[in-house]
């Protein structure tokens, strides 16, 4: 055996539980779920074989068109308040009077991002309780009457929105600030030998040359806003009347509630044609306003 054979060998080894953990956890689970769309299981009967009648019950499922316009909201939502969020904190920790607080800032904003989301759910219940909550005993301390936070539709929707944003504002806020310091400081410098004001360096400078950062941040962003679960699950269980009820949500309900793991899987499949439609098209348009030094 040669000495590059042995290297080869080497290699291979290294890579061979990686290959191995995906095969198994991953790439096998999602094709054994595709094939499960295409039959109907209870879990205690032998799978029977239905062909697309799963796919064809989707039309007509009222539920489904619900929960995936529910999605649809929070993901609008959660992705466009995260990246604004996200954007602003960033560009206010990187000024230069504000310059020393950038570790402790950044820290503190990225500390909820590496919690468990069934954590930060159960604190937040706690806090957006109506009756014992925190937040609606201090805005009944200024005036403001309680509002039902847990068990209005729209406002359920809200809260879930924001616990999402705050949950995830950590990794925005830092990958912005890397994206911030990767751009050329001479850049504005000449700005300001020509005249330009700060408005004007931001638009001109720091949005265009931010465009990868902001392609990669909503790529990520749509992908797990389209998977939300823990949040309206342990705040709402989905409710009031399903109008927190995403995707997932459905998803879980309909395999481990009612037992419908065929139409369970039938949905997951629809979900991830969703997410992969959805970042093929994110890509094919980031050609045209994604511009790389």
């Amino acid at each position: 055996m040669t000495l590059k054979q042995k290297e080869n060998i080497i290699g291979y080894s290294f890579v061979l539980p990686t290959l191995v953990g995906f095969f198994c956890f991953s790439l096998g689970p999602m094709l054994s779920v595709i094939v499960l769309s295409f039959f109907s299981w209870d879990l205690w009967t032998l799978p029977r074989f239905v062909g697309f009648n799963n796919y064809k019950a989707l039309l007509h499922d009222v539920h489904f068109l619900n929960t995936f316009k529910n999605t649809l909201i929070f993901v609008g939502g959660v992705v466009t308040l995260e990246i604004i969020v996200g954007l602003f904190i960033a560009v206010l920790i990187e000024q230069k009077r504000y310059r020393f607080l950038k570790s402790g800032f950044r820290t503190v904003y990225f500390f909820p991002y590496v919690i468990s989301s069934v954590a930060i759910a159960l604190v937040w219940h706690f806090l957006l309780n109506p009756d014992l909550g925190v937040i609606n005993y201090y805005l009944g301390k200024i005036g403001i009457p309680r509002i039902n936070w847990l068990f209005s539709s729209h406002w359920a929707r809200v809260s879930v929105i924001v616990v999402e944003v705050w949950k995830n504002i950590g990794f925005y806020v830092v990958v912005f600030l890397a994206g911030l310091q990767n751009i050329p400081k001479q850049l504005y410098e000449a700005a300001e030998v020509d005249g330009a004001n700060r408005r004007q360096q931001f638009f001109h400078i720091t949005l265009p040359l931010l465009s990868p950062t902001f392609f990669f941040l909503s790529v990520i962003g749509f992908i797990n806003a389209f998977q939300i679960f823990d949040t309206p699950f342990v705040l709402t269980r989905g409710g009031p009347g399903g109008a927190t009820r995403t995707i997932a949500v459905y998803i879980y309900e309909t395999g481990f509630r009612f037992f419908r793991m065929g139409y369970a899987a039938t949905l997951a499949c629809i979900l991830f044609a969703c997410i992969a439609l959805l970042t093929l098209v994110q890509f094919i348009v980031s050609r045209k306003w994604v511009f790389y030094r």
